[in-house]
């Protein structure tokens, strides 16, 4: 029989010792794992849970030891109340997790579409974007808006250009500042003149005429293709804004790529389309009379013109004496220019897609930005070269450019281009100038827009947003959201004018987005009213 021996005892105490270490340790490392994954049913961290099991344990100390206990817990769950919330704030991303700070943990991304409702990133970034969307159409529904900046007000800066204290630029920016951050937004009903029902088809794309009288509207239509046609602004000396529709419109089976108004008998008599084609119908290039969309002359409709093509990019009518009613269409590697009167023709062979043109009206000379990122001018002057003599100016954007805008000294020009990328170039030198961030472009065909008696910018960008700028700096003056939520098919038309409806207009941004037309005040006096509900 063996004897007992106290050592022995000794030892398996240390190895029952050693075990309890050993568990003790991996469920710590459990808890901590399951703390860093928020794998929580509950919503509680370990750090809790532990905190409730040290708070139910048997206290041993004296009531005034408890007091200093209960404040210092007190003390600390404040502590780790705002420690929690800044972690959250800035959580390690995890590949294929999403941290939620609402509920402080992590959930997964489910990689396929084909699940019932997956959790995938882009419906996140869409949901945070919907978000800031809301929050800065409320902050615009403010009667009192908050002022762009502490002190700015015309008021105050008219005080400090009177006594010097502020440079000719800087007044004529901080003015269109504070005048861009106040606009307010109108909902503006459309009137018929035989009491149609409301539109309720989508607006693609609306053009104003150089007097801001006219608005030439495509809409899509339900069934497939599209219809297009003419709205009448009327403004008043008392500050109300009217809109009328034309009698007829027109339905076709094309998209409409490109639009603008031209001066065959009168200024802005007719308007330009490049229709695309499909199937089995080919593009074409069509001439319209803008008396066509009206009854008041049914018998004089004016020259009708219209050419079969391929795909039409770009259209642009020219002004110049010397090129008088003549007009330009950019197709895929090819440029023609066509006189809408005797029918002749000359074609251009370029390396590229033309997707953007621009007449000079000092010149007969033609902008136009390629898909290739490439910016050139044509000389009509130059007809009879065969080579690329007749190319100049030419210089690149970087990337595909959708809208080319001349300024009216004809020595700048403006170029946007796919990468959200918008400058100002200098002909002569064939450099920028200036470049206007913060546009959103990816791969949309979407236009800029000039006022220069405003020096204002303007583009809505692929993320639905409308931008204003300071052409004379660069700098962004106005954000504004859509009225509906961000979706492709859904990107706002504006039309900017110092005089929207004629000589008595009003100064202001119009807006086209879904069915809706809006109206944005551009004026530090508000009280003026418009015709159509304030919206809510």
């Amino acid at each position: 029989m063996k004897k007992w021996s106290w050592r022995e005892q000794r030892g398996s105490r240390r190895r029952h010792s050693g075990h309890r270490r050993d568990w003790y340790s991996d469920s710590r490392r459990a808890a901590c794992q399951d703390q860093w994954y928020g794998d929580h049913p509950t919503g509680s961290s370990p750090q809790a849970s532990q905190r409730g099991i040290d708070a139910a344990a048997p206290s041993t100390s004296s009531p005034s030891s408890g007091s200093s206990s209960s404040s210092s817990t007190t003390s600390s769950s404040s502590t780790s109340t705002s420690s929690s919330s800044s972690t959250s704030n800035t959580a390690p991303e995890l590949p294929g997790f999403y941290f939620d700070p609402e509920k402080n943990r992590y959930f997964r991304l489910l990689p396929g579409h084909n699940n019932c409702n997956p959790l995938t990133t882009e419906q996140l970034k869409e949901k945070e974007r919907e978000k800031q969307r809301s929050r800065l159409l409320s902050e615009d529904d403010r009667l009192r808006k908050k002022a762009p900046r502490v002190g700015l007000n015309t008021a105050l800066l008219l005080q400090k250009r009177r006594v010097g204290l502020l440079p000719g630029s800087s007044y004529c920016r901080l003015v269109h500042e504070v005048k861009a951050s106040g606009m307010a937004r109108h909902c503006l009903e459309v009137q018929s003149t035989d009491n149609r029902s409301p539109n309720k088809d989508n607006f693609r794309v609306i053009v104003g005429d150089s007097a801001s009288e006219r608005v030439f509207t495509v809409n899509d239509v339900s069934h497939g293709g599209c219809k297009y046609g003419i709205m009448n602004f009327k403004g008043c000396s008392r500050g109300s804004l009217s809109v009328q529709m034309c009698d007829n419109l027109y339905f076709t089976n094309r998209k409409v790529n490109s639009i603008c108004w031209a001066s065959v008998n009168h200024p802005d008599s007719h308007v330009l389309l490049c229709l695309v084609g499909m199937a089995d119908t080919p593009g074409c290039v069509s001439l319209l009379p803008a008396s066509l969309f009206s009854n008041t002359n049914p018998e004089h409709p004016g020259m009708l013109c219209s050419f079969k093509t391929s795909t039409a990019w770009s259209c642009a009518w020219c002004l110049n004496p010397q090129a008088d009613k003549s007009f330009s269409t950019g197709l895929s590697r090819r440029v023609i220019v066509k006189d809408a009167e005797t029918g002749r023709t000359q074609t251009y062979t370029v390396a590229s897609d033309v997707l953007a043109q621009q007449f000079a009206l000092r010149a007969p000379v033609l902008f136009n930005g390629c898909r290739s990122g490439e910016v050139f001018s044509i000389d009509l002057r130059q007809r009879g070269r065969r080579d690329h003599s007749w190319k100049s100016g030419r210089f690149h954007q970087g990337s595909a450019v959708t809208a080319v805008r001349l300024l009216h000294d004809e020595n700048y020009l403006l170029a946007a281009d796919m990468l959200g990328q918008i400058k100002l170039w200098d002909v002569r030198l064939s450099r920028p100038v200036q470049e206007y961030k913060g546009h959103h472009n990816e791969h949309a065909y979407l236009p800029i827009h000039v006022n220069e008696a405003e020096g204002l910018l303007l583009a809505v960008g692929q993320d639905c947003y409308t931008r204003l700028w300071s052409l004379r700096d660069g700098q962004l003056l106005r954000t504004i959201p859509s009225p509906h939520p961000a979706a492709k098919d859904l990107i706002p038309s504006v039309v900017f004018s110092s005089q929207l409806g004629g000589r008595r207009g009003l100064p202001g941004l119009l807006m086209a987005v879904k069915h809706d037309l809006y109206y944005f005040s551009y004026n530090t006096d508000h009280q003026d009213p418009v015709v159509g509900e304030p919206v809510p």
